[in-house]
């Protein structure tokens, strides 16, 4: 089949690959999100995607606005049998939707219904869900709506954090989609419409994602560390100076006074929440390495007894 693969972030990229590795199909292009600046020197900054399509010698198009009727227009040039769409992280208009004979099939990092949206895993991982997996899905005018094609289930441990759980879903997700494309071909590709009542939502993340309240629950915390490392990441503060939070642990032991250091030992930093304790285990202070916590709290001459910066504070800042 001649394929047109859309896609931005590293979770797209094995599909690419899966993709360009099959001599039953050809890509005709990619498209991808347009080049942007980051860091401090505001250097221009290459998506996954585009930099994997670069290695296979594919032509590329980063358009601003797919809807946009130039590109539009450039899509029916190309005349692709179906369109492949993967983490882009643009809403494909109708107009596009409507141009491959076969259709437009998203590969989705999640069970849909459950958790469509932005950020399916990192929303699977701060709920505690203890299963996901990948869905291949024909796409319409709504957001993630469409017809499941085939799924794959994936258990998660309570360790599991964003980065090990996209590299594992993004490989299931090149082999669900060759077998999605075989069946579209064959005629044989089941389509099943997503049950309403089983729906679940995974916005874009705010930029105040990864705070640390104390005054929540232990086992949520835990979560959330899970969900945004190792981007955004969790965070908290000591002295009024960022210290991102890298890996944990939590108990139900017994706790009061959130944010109170309850123990400090070489198994980490044991913090107070409102149900339960973390345990810090590894953490990154501003401007330095990752490193464990309790080497952390030594240089920072921590004691038991004494807050991490209250929320209070943190939001008059």
């Amino acid at each position: 089949m001649r394929l047109l693969f859309i896609g931005t972030t590293p979770f797209a990229v094995p599909s690419l690959h899966t993709l360009s590795d099959s001599p039953s199909h050809e890509i005709l292009a990619v498209v991808t999100q347009p080049d942007r600046p980051q860091g401090r020197g505001g250097r221009l900054s290459t998506s996954p995607v585009k930099e994997a399509a670069l290695k296979l010698n594919l032509p590329i198009y980063q358009p601003e606005k797919v809807r946009a009727k130039e590109f539009v227009q450039t899509v029916r040039d190309l005349a692709p049998d179906v369109i492949v769409v993967a983490a882009f992280g643009q809403i494909i208009p109708q107009r596009i939707l409507d141009i491959p004979p076969l259709g437009c099939l998203n590969v989705h990092g999640s069970l849909l219904p459950r958790w469509r949206g932005a950020a399916p895993m990192q929303y699977a991982l701060m709920a505690g869900d203890t299963q996901t997996g990948v869905t291949t899905m024909m796409m319409d005018a709504g957001l993630d709506t469409g017809d499941i094609l085939l799924q794959f289930p994936l258990a998660l441990s309570d360790i599991e954090n964003l980065g090990v759980l996209e590299t594992r879903l993004a490989e299931i997700g090149g082999g669900l989609l060759m077998q999605t494309l075989d069946a579209l071909e064959s005629g044989t590709c089941p389509r099943t419409p997503q049950d309403p009542s089983l729906v679940t939502l995974s916005p874009s993340l705010p930029p105040d994602i990864g705070l640390l309240d104390w005054s929540k629950p232990a086992e949520d915390l835990h979560n959330l560390v899970r969900g945004v490392t190792p981007k955004p990441s969790a965070y908290t503060y000591w002295q009024g100076k960022r210290l991102k939070v890298l890996r944990t642990e939590w108990s139900e032991m017994t706790s009061a006074l959130p944010g109170m250091i309850e123990n400090i030992s070489e198994n980490g930093i044991t913090v107070n929440t409102s149900r339960g304790a973390l345990r810090l285990l590894e953490v990154q202070p501003e401007s330095k390495a990752r490193m464990a916590a309790d080497a952390w709290a030594r240089g920072a001459r921590l004691v038991p007894g004494q807050h991490f910066d209250p929320m209070e504070s943190i939001e008059k800042e």
